[in-house]
């Protein structure tokens, strides 16, 4: 018999049914949702709704499912709704009627609500845990590659000089923005909705703030109406995975860019590059390229939860069985993406001779422009003088460093005999060593800071 089934005089249609089912997803909920009907056993008999003893075996019971969810020998049947019929259907065969109580003032609004603030919380748990070992994996690079300089881009063109150390750590800073925002929400998920029934408060008085922290939650929603409605926490859990799976969408288009022949600076493992069914040459960078499309898929279950939501009523409605799959399915990608992309970074080699070749001296015309500022130019008037030195060196067909003393001061009379010194890589480097740069005493500095960091916890 369904929960909700005495006032109806036939049964759902099968297909009906099937439509109306959440168990396929939902079963994920298992555990939580397990702790959360003992937290609830425990303050029904507080308000001394169930006798010590019926309390006691109603957790007997529970502690049994628990172990029967946890080890994969809980029975499904074809008739469990979702998991909280599914639980109590089974809670019923193992202590008999006395099951029928433990659901006294609850509803399974407030009741799924809780179960999914708690797996939200888990979830978000385990992928800050991967987010710093991805993290880490970037401090190992940075650490591994220190001394080698790349072009830096702009506009996708080479720009000016930096270290590939700097490079790798400019990714370990938007990582850690994100596992900012997953520790920021935590304190939005840990609400308490459980105590709300199904819209309009418990008519018993239950201890809500007994089941808070027997829950681990650190604060109890405010209203009943809105805390079986509310699924910002699953927006926002929505946001930040996609917002990590974007971060490690530019990390993986760049090193699909680098990876190619015409750049050939690094070159992914064997472990992680899959071949050609026709092109027996090719290594492919797929385990990147899957990396850049799920980002797009999660930025899709963002989106398509946002417009389940946009025109819900208050209290709850049947639209909120679509919060999950997506949430669910996001926290799966990043669980695997995560621990791959770190394996991509730990296993990859470094090509300094393809790097150092790239290294073009016009990447040092800003430097060009610092060396007139040092004898007193202005900026503006220096940067239009060495516009006019790299326009000379291209009708020339040389570069910037072939340039003849005569042909600098052709331009300007400001340059001088020394005006060579500038094309200098490592120089270049050395003097952006103020906090944040590229200087390799600003970027070791990074890179201790980056240290601390991951020693930190929510």
């Amino acid at each position: 018999m369904k929960l909700w089934g005495g006032r109806f005089a036939d049964g759902l249609d099968s297909l009906a049914a099937r439509y109306n089912n959440s168990l396929p997803f939902d079963w994920r909920l298992g555990e939580v949702d397990v702790m959360g009907s003992i937290a609830w056993a425990k303050a029904i008999e507080k308000a001394g709704l169930i006798q010590g003893e019926e309390c006691q075996l109603i957790i007997k019971g529970l502690e049994i499912i628990l172990e029967e969810i946890r080890t994969g020998k809980f029975d499904f049947h074809e008739s469990d709704e979702d998991i909280h019929t599914a639980v109590e259907r089974r809670l019923t065969e193992i202590i008999g009627p006395i099951a029928g109580k433990l659901h006294t003032g609850r509803s399974r609004n407030d009741q799924v609500a809780t179960d999914f603030r708690l797996w939200v919380y888990g979830a978000g748990r385990r992928i800050q845990a991967k987010v710093k070992g991805l993290q880490d994996a970037l401090v190992r690079r940075a650490e591994i590659d220190m001394g080698i300089i790349i072009p830096g881009y702009t506009h996708t063109q080479r720009a000016q000089p930096v270290l590939l150390s700097h490079w790798w750590l400019s990714h370990f800073w938007a990582l850690n923005r994100d596992v900012e925002r997953l520790c920021q929400l935590e304190r939005r998920v840990l609400v308490l909705p459980l105590g709300s029934s199904a819209l309009a408060g418990v008519p018993f008085p239950i201890d809500r703030d007994y089941l808070g922290k027997e829950l681990g939650f650190s604060a109890i929603s405010e209203n009943s109406l809105d805390a079986v409605s509310d699924r910002d926490f699953a927006v926002e859990f929505l946001f930040a995975a996609s917002l990590i799976a974007i971060h490690l969408s530019r990390l993986s288009d760049a090193m699909i860019l680098y990876s190619t022949a015409e750049f050939g600076f690094i070159e992914l493992s064997d472990t992680y590059s899959t071949g050609s069914s026709l092109m027996p040459q090719k290594k492919n960078a797929d385990t990147l390229e899957l990396t850049r499309g799920k980002a797009g898929t999660l930025l899709g279950k963002l989106t398509g939860l946002l417009a389940v939501l946009k025109g819900l009523p208050s209290a709850y409605d049947k639209d909120l069985q679509e919060d999950k799959q997506p949430v669910f399915e996001a926290a799966d990608t990043l669980e695997l993406m995560l621990p791959i992309m770190s394996g991509v970074l730990d296993t990859l080699s470094i090509h300094p001779e393809r790097i150092n070749a790239s290294l073009d001296p016009a990447l040092l015309a800003t430097d060009l422009a610092d060396y007139l500022v040092r004898k007193g130019v202005p900026f503006r008037e220096a940067h239009h003088l060495v516009g006019q030195c790299v326009r000379l060196a291209n009708q020339k067909q040389v570069g910037l460093n072939q340039l003849t003393v005569s042909d600098y001061l052709s331009i300007s009379p400001k340059f001088g005999d020394d005006v060579h010194i500038v094309y200098n890589f490592q120089q270049s480097i050395d003097r952006r060593n103020a906090f944040g740069g590229t200087g390799t005493l600003a970027v070791l500095d990074q890179i201790r800071k980056a240290k601390e960091i991951l020693t930190n916890t929510c």
